[in-house]
């Protein structure tokens, strides 16, 4: 009985596979094949594919991938996307009749990816099920709604002095070794409690540098909410070139589902310089410093995808961080006026302050946010005005003292201020501060509660302040976002509380603080300055 059943199961089966056999009809359908004519760097020449369109993927042998780059009339410049060492002259080139794309989706949370979606974390394929092209065109103007909700960075200098909104555009700039990097990691992890996505897309870093970025998020916690586009320094010029666009649709696939994500891009320099080497192997005419005509366009386009959507369309946003690395301090070369001219501003890291251990080393003069005041808390811009102005004021007076000037007392007073605005500015790496905490610190300066401790416990006093934040009322706490203007008693509870923690570093009486001590000594050496100089009333005219 059991034979007969089993005989019935395969006849079933064989009866259904001889009908789909006979109705399956052989369709002929034309491919067009190219052939390579010569290989380069990162390039290849080919003939043929008369239907072959700008942009489009073509395929060579071993599963390697091209862009059409150049279509002319004779030949075709294709961008390679792999290892081209086994291609050779000769050797056939298919269309595939679609463009880059990138998968796209919550799978990609927590991974390692290349640009073209290829798993680097020894965690298996990437599941995702939708795919976009890396090339799209950014929001219309009617689609974006104004920058209104800031993204908190959890660094001081920073969320006080130069704030950022969600769907702004903020440049990060300075030479190497300056800490852009740092501001950018630091950043992803403050936004474990926001709601926030964030795409950091690495293009030509060194794998050393990559793995150290990997680790840190990892051991923090942020890897939940974050997907990594890597480019090696070793990888061809093509795939550097199209890590950002890919990057940017990974975070639009987020966006146009109404999250808020944050993209960094770093470093935008190397991606320059990609394209430069591409345009030039496809004898592309050079510009100013050797770059292509378009090299303005390429970021423009990739840039403009950054914005805040209207409610209608989901109210997502994308803020981008873009990284570019300068040389010698010079911010006016050809690729940072580009970029300072594309974004909404920019955060200038400073050599100088670098190596005065002033962390994070932000140029606060050369640093702007032209769309995130609007978007700033209302506790911040209370303080941020006076702080800036007063931390202004004391960057020339501590200047114009360095030349041995006769200061009155209120000039003092001046510097011995901006000294502690700026070492509460300071900030160890990858501590970011909650609001609360922030907002605190920021006035007791203003209301110059720190200037009685003494310089070398500022860190601790500082650190003691932050602890006793978490005693502010909740319902202050949530006014921080709510409220459109901070009350004088909510100023007043809060700079008790400053006071009460301050309390404990104020110098004893009799003994003076090292400023003081300072303050006191400094006419002496500057009458002496005088005995041998003259009076400096002609140098203080001057």
């Amino acid at each position: 009985m059991e034979t007969e059943s089993l005989q019935n199961v395969f006849d079933r089966a064989f009866a259904g596979i001889s009908q789909v056999r006979e109705a399956f009809t052989p369709q002929l359908r034309p491919q067009e094949v190219g052939t390579i004519t010569s290989v380069a760097t990162g390039i290849a020449k080919v003939s043929g594919l008369p239907g072959l369109g700008f942009d489009e993927l073509v395929m060579f042998p071993g599963d390697v991938l091209g862009i059409a780059f150049n279509v002319d009339e004779d030949e075709i410049g294709v961008v390679l996307l792999g290892e081209y060492w086994h291609l050779h002259a000769g050797d056939e080139v298919c269309r595939t009749g679609r463009v880059m794309d990138v998968a796209v989706g919550d799978g990609l949370l927590g991974r390692v990816i290349d640009p073209l979606g290829r798993p680097l974390d020894g965690k298996g394929p990437v599941a995702s099920s939708k795919r976009l092209p890396v090339e799209r065109p950014a929001a219309p103007i009617m689609d974006r709604a104004p920058v209104t909700v800031p993204l908190q960075t959890g660094l001081k200098v920073i969320d006080a002095l130069i704030p950022i909104g969600r769907g702004q555009r903020e440049l990060i700039l300075g030479d190497r070794h300056t800490g852009k990097t740092a501001i950018a990691i630091d950043t992803i992890l403050n936004q474990r409690d926001h709601q926030v996505l964030c795409v950091y897309c690495a293009i030509g870093q060194r794998a050393s540098a990559v793995a150290k970025a990997v680790a840190t998020l990892r051991e923090k916690g942020a890897m939940d909410y974050t997907v990594i586009i890597v480019t090696e320094g070793n990888d061809p010029p093509g795939l550097a070139y199209i890590a950002p666009y890919a990057a940017t649709s990974i975070a639009e696939s987020f966006m146009e589902a109404g999250r808020d994500v944050l993209i960094v891009y770093d470093d935008l320099t190397h991606h320059a310089r990609a394209y430069r080497e591409l345009s030039l192997l496809l004898r592309r005419p050079p510009g100013r410093e050797a770059f292509p005509g378009d090299i303005f366009y390429i970021h423009s386009r990739l840039l403009e995808r950054a914005t805040h959507l209207r409610k209608e369309l989901g109210g997502g946003s994308l803020t981008a961080l873009p990284i570019i690395e300068t040389e010698a301090q010079d911010i006016s070369a050809y690729i940072p006026t580009n970029l300072i001219s594309i974004t909404d501003g920019q955060i200038y890291l400073s050599p100088s302050l670098f190596e005065l251990g002033v962390l994070p080393a932000v140029d606060v003069g050369k640093s702007v946010s032209r769309v995130g005041g609007k978007a700033q808390r209302a506790a911040y811009r209370i303080v941020a005005g006076d702080l800036k102005l007063a931390y202004a004021q004391f960057e020339e007076f501590e200047t114009f003292s360095r030349f041995g000037a006769r200061l009155n007392e209120d000039t003092r007073k001046i510097i011995e201020h901006g000294r502690r605005i700026r070492a509460c500015l300071k900030q160890p790496e990858f501590t970011p501060v909650s609001v609360p905490a922030q907002i605190a610190v920021l006035l007791a300066l203003t209301a110059e509660l720190f200037d009685h401790v003494p310089l070398d416990q500022m860190m601790d006093a500082e650190h003691a302040l932050c602890e006793a934040a978490a005693d502010i009322p909740a319902e202050v706490r949530e006014r921080f976002d709510t409220a459109k203007k901070l009350s004088d008693e909510d100023r007043e509870t809060i700079i008790e509380i400053a006071r009460e923690a301050l309390g404990e570093f104020s110098p004893e009486p009799g003994s003076e603080s090292e400023p003081e001590q300072k303050t006191k000594e400094q006419p002496k050496s500057e009458s002496k300055a005088e005995l041998k100089s003259g009076p400096k009333h002609k140098t203080e005219s001057d």
